[in-house]
């Protein structure tokens, strides 16, 4: 089939969906398919810009585009769901957040509001219209179902080099890759090294608009000889991180899905989590391949402390991960099975 795939890009920011959108991409002419992959350029701010590219994306036709006959649509990202074909697929990655659970009535402009109030209504019609609907995780169809009513099937991926992650006996630290910002609180866990007991190293890999502020933080601490920022990493450099850390940290708010734990489950470390971190709540299981505890340093450096002092508990549990992850049967081959099938979705 001729196959379009819809998604953004947002230039010199990247991040899980390039993963996610390049790793469809290639799975499906893995399969035989002629794939091209359209994004349109995303910019956050101002509330114009949103508005311009919806309205460009609404009502947007490839069902013949040039007079070459597209099989199918397969969507990803806020607003390019808005296109109109007649064999649409939707696979959800998420929706524009700012006008969700991150929206804040006391801080909005009045043309924030505004488009909040659009884009609500955007994805009602857009989102509502198409059959065949999957989200990229049980949170994200959560959300669509408790903000606009609508029901999706959830469908798990791989991460990048999914076949490659390995493990080694741990070297003694606590590792924590992503990006660096507010949502991911790398700052959680520099409070909580300030709380540990053990001497456990951390390791906080990933770029982003928070790096001087985090890393004025470990040196007001005081916390130099055992908190290091790593920034960018290579892929290979992440899979030697990963296989040679004690535990991994993932703390984030809300996270939609989070690659972080697959890639530590894979690489059969435990995960410590938080009891508000979405997404890698539906992967951790309490005691069993992680520990989940709330956002709070006190808790998290128990956590970190029983682990390191426990070795054998941290062993176990990143063991069931592996286990965990192999159960859920996470594959690309799934992926497409499900997207391409006659009874896709909802």
């Amino acid at each position: 089939m001729k196959i379009l795939v819809t998604a953004n890009i947002v230039p010199f920011m990247p991040g899980g969906a390039d993963y996610h959108i390049e790793g469809l991409t290639a799975a499906l002419r893995r399969h035989g398919h002629d794939v091209v992959c359209l994004r349109f350029p995303f910019r956050f701010s101002p509330p114009a810009a949103i508005s311009t590219l919806m309205d460009f994306c609404a009502d947007y036709d490839l069902r013949e585009p040039n007079g070459v006959r597209i099989d199918k649509v397969i969507s990803l990202q806020f607003p390019g769901y808005g296109v109109l074909h007649d064999d649409h697929v939707l696979w959800l990655m998420h929706q524009h957040r700012a006008a969700y659970e991150l929206y804040d009535e006391t801080r909005a402009t009045p043309d924030e509001r505004r488009l909040r109030d659009r884009i609500r209504v955007f994805d009602d019609r857009m989102i509502g219209r198409i059959r065949h609907r999957f989200a990229n995780s049980v949170r994200i169809a959560e959300r669509l179902r408790h903000f606009n009513g609508l029901d999706v099937e959830p469908l798990y991926h791989p991460p990048y080099n999914a076949d490659r992650f390995f493990c080694k006996p741990a070297y003694g630290y606590i590792f924590f890759p992503s990006r660096l910002e507010t949502l991911k609180r790398q700052d959680l866990l520099i409070e909580a090294a300030r709380m540990t007991r053990s001497p456990v190293g951390f390791l906080i890999a990933g770029a982003g608009g928070h790096q001087s502020r985090y890393q004025h933080l470990i040196e007001t601490y005081g916390l130099g000889h055992k908190v290091r920022l790593l920034g960018p990493i290579s892929e290979k450099e992440k899979l030697v991180y990963y296989a040679r850390c004690h535990a991994v940290f993932f703390g984030p708010h809300e996270e939609d899905y989070g690659y972080v734990t697959l890639e530590a489950m894979l690489s059969a470390k435990p995960v410590i989590t938080c009891t508000d971190s979405g997404g890698p709540l539906e992967l951790v299981e309490h005691e069993r391949t992680g520990l989940i505890v709330d956002p709070e340093p006190t808790a998290v450096a128990a956590a970190i402390d029983r682990l390191y002092q426990d070795s054998a508990l941290a062993v176990e549990l990143g063991r069931a991960g592996r286990r965990r992850y192999r159960e859920l049967e996470i594959s690309w081959d799934r992926v497409v099975a499900r997207l391409l099938g006659p009874t896709a979705g909802t």
